[in-house]
């Protein structure tokens, strides 16, 4: 009878609940925002001296935007009675119509960007300081384990004996449509490595912490739960998870000052967007001003001005320095592995575990179990970062 009444009670929040999960299931961004022609319109800039805009394209979009938008605000949410609960299913819904708005704005010029600044925001001044010093820092020497070497094929080998420490099925994809070398699609619950690429021993080592050590350890701790929320994504997550990936990189040893020093240029990438800067002068930023390499610098470029102006970039850096300072203060990271999650809803996802409407990560990021970084400069940049 207890849990009847349990059930009756919670009703609202399940109906709800699936009824959004039907909704954004199609919902993932970057399936949409990764141009289909990178290496296309890569040949073509440097072939004009990096003078000539990209002129990237994008897949087409599979879904009504309207009628998919008048579905989301067709939820009764005065019918879950919990205050605390019914305000993050209306945060939930505000952050999914953003998303809509983002992917039916792709490449579309600003229209993109400003629905990009309503979902992810801008560098603040203070973002852009701590960019700056850690550019300062003078570069430290590279060793053997930076020299690209392994094959695409090599990679899933390796991602494949990598995971052998989880307790969950591997399922790796190839595509030339990537912006990066590696990603995990939360909706295939799926790996995708980029084609026609080389990997470093660094490289792998970081995207395994990164890629499966964490993003796939949300990925299938997120399908644990009564509630869907968990799986298809809180509001605004994306600094939350990749401050858990990064620091995962951090924890395992595989961080870097070179990487460290490329989320730094992502911050002013990002920050060139406000500023007004057009593809090349990004470019030039970067490239010329900077002396990044030329195909790094690309990369940074094509991820920032992507379908018109995407702000995500600049989150990893302020999502690892809120990882770096909660990890520090002796706090549980095992709730922010519990799905795809925020963390400024950890309050909210510890009371929906007290009511039974959530569970306990059954998955914990191998690499937290010990710190193996060995740079000291690293601590003191993330100590010393605002």
């Amino acid at each position: 009878m207890m849990i009847d009444q349990e059930v009756e009670r919670y009703a609202a929040i399940f109906d709800i609940d699936s009824n959004l999960d039907r909704l954004v299931r199609r919902l993932e961004l970057l399936a949409y925002v990764n141009p289909t022609n990178i290496e296309h319109e890569k040949k073509r800039f440097f072939a004009s001296k990096y003078t000539e805009e990209p002129k990237f394209k994008y897949s087409k979009i599979n879904f009504d935007p309207y009628k998919l938008q008048r579905l989301f605000f067709s939820q009764r949410l005065e019918r879950i009675e919990d205050e605390e609960i019914r305000k993050l299913y209306e945060d939930i819904i505000y952050y999914y119509s953003g998303m809509v708005e983002c992917i039916c704005t792709i490449g579309k010029g600003n229209r993109f960007y400003y629905n990009s600044l309503r979902s992810y925001g801008t560098p603040t001044q203070r973002d852009v300081e701590n960019a700056r010093f850690i550019l300062h820092f003078p570069d430290q020497a590279l060793g053997d384990d930076m020299e690209k070497r392994y094959t695409p094929e090599d990679a899933r080998a390796y991602f494949e004996e990598y995971s052998k420490r989880y307790d969950f099925p591997l399922n790796i994809k190839f595509s030339n449509k990537l912006s990066a070398e590696a990603m995990v699609s939360n909706n295939q619950r799926a790996l995708i490595i980029k084609r026609n690429v080389k990997f470093s021993d660094n490289q792998l080592l970081t995207l395994a912490n990164h890629e499966v050590g964490v993003h796939l350890v949300t990925t299938y701790n997120g399908l644990e739960h009564p509630l869907k929320i968990f799986s298809n994504g809180f509001p605004k997550n994306v600094e939350t998870q990749e401050g858990l990936a990064v620091f995962s990189e951090y924890m395992s040893g595989a961080l870097t000052l070179k990487r460290l020093k490329e989320l730094a240029y992502r911050v002013l990438a990002v920050d060139s967007l406000l500023k007004g800067y057009s593809f090349a002068d990004t470019f030039d930023l970067i490239h010329n001003q900077y002396k990044l390499d030329r195909h790094e610098a690309f990369t940074i470029t094509l991820r920032v001005h992507r379908g018109g102006g995407f702000t995500k970039d600049h989150l990893y850096l302020t999502g690892l320095k809120k990882i770096y300072d909660y990890y520090k203060a002796g706090k549980d990271l095992n709730i922010l592995l519990t799905g795809k999650v925020t963390i400024e809803y950890k309050d909210t996802i510890e009371k929906l575990q007290q009511i039974g409407l959530a569970n306990k990560a059954k998955f914990y990021a191998d690499s937290y179990e010990n710190c193996d970084n060995v740079n000291p400069s690293l601590d003191f940049i993330l100590t010393n970062l605002k």
